[in-house]
């Protein structure tokens, strides 16, 4: 029996759920009725057709994402909240930030956590280009460091794997190097020391500049020694 009341809401919270787990192609008008346990004329009614429906999940995701709010006592303990919130937003929704970054809205996207990275990094006394270049060192390190994370995951089986390359004999006289290096390292361990190193180094007094080096003592000319009367002039 078809169902009834349904929302737009609804609608979108079952598309993003299949984008989710099974990619955008996998998004079917006929698919999504049968999710919802209703017919196709009404999933039309709620989003319209298809390509409504994918810009509906693309605005909804920009709005998501603009939800991360900092949090800690310190300006570089809220950096390091954005950071962790937004490492953890972009990696649940993979499928949906490929569709954003596909319609040109990428910066859009990221603009509300780069607003709160501006604030914080204010906080802490930076300002101008020092400032600026806090902000994008920190989104950097999220985007690049996701990447690096989601091609291990989608790697194929390596061979010899960490394990096997990290013996006894790789690191010699640090055996503990050794057995870290052959276990598989902790994602989210790693980010937090990364993210947390980076912004120490970022929010660190700038270096006083180097003194001024003394003024260039000019060389006085030799005094001119009048010649004495009777004698010859040089030749």
């Amino acid at each position: 029996m078809a169902r009834s009341a349904l929302t737009r809401e609804e609608v979108l919270d079952a598309a993003a759920s299949l984008v989710r787990r099974h990619g955008p192609a996998a998004l079917t008008m006929r698919g999504l009725a049968a999710e919802l346990g209703t017919a196709v004329t009404s999933i039309y009614w709620h989003v319209g057709n298809r390509e409504s429906l994918l810009d509906a999940l693309v605005e909804r995701t920009v709005r998501e994402m603009g939800a991360i709010r900092p949090s800690g006592r310190t300006p570089a303990e809220r950096i390091v909240s954005v950071a962790r919130l937004l490492r953890r937003e972009l990696r649940e929704r993979p499928h949906l930030i490929a569709m954003v970054h596909e319609r040109g809205l990428t910066e859009r996207m990221f603009l509300p956590a780069q607003q709160a990275l501006v604030q914080e990094v204010r906080a802490a006394g930076l300002r101008g280009a020092r400032a600026a270049d806090a902000v994008r060192a920190v989104q950097f390190q999220i985007v690049g460091y996701l990447l690096v994370e989601r091609n291990r995951e989608r790697s194929p089986a390596q061979s010899p794997d960490e394990g096997e390359l990290w013996g006894p004999a790789a690191a010699p006289g640090d055996p503990a190097l050794s057995r870290a290096l052959a276990r598989p390292p902790d994602p989210e361990r790693l980010f937090l020391l990364s993210v947390r190193a980076l912004v120490r180094a970022l929010l660190a007094p700038a270096p006083a500049p180097p003194p001024a080096p003394p003024p260039d003592r000019a060389v006085a000319p030799p005094a001119h020694r009048p010649r004495r009367p009777g004698r010859p002039a040089p030749g």
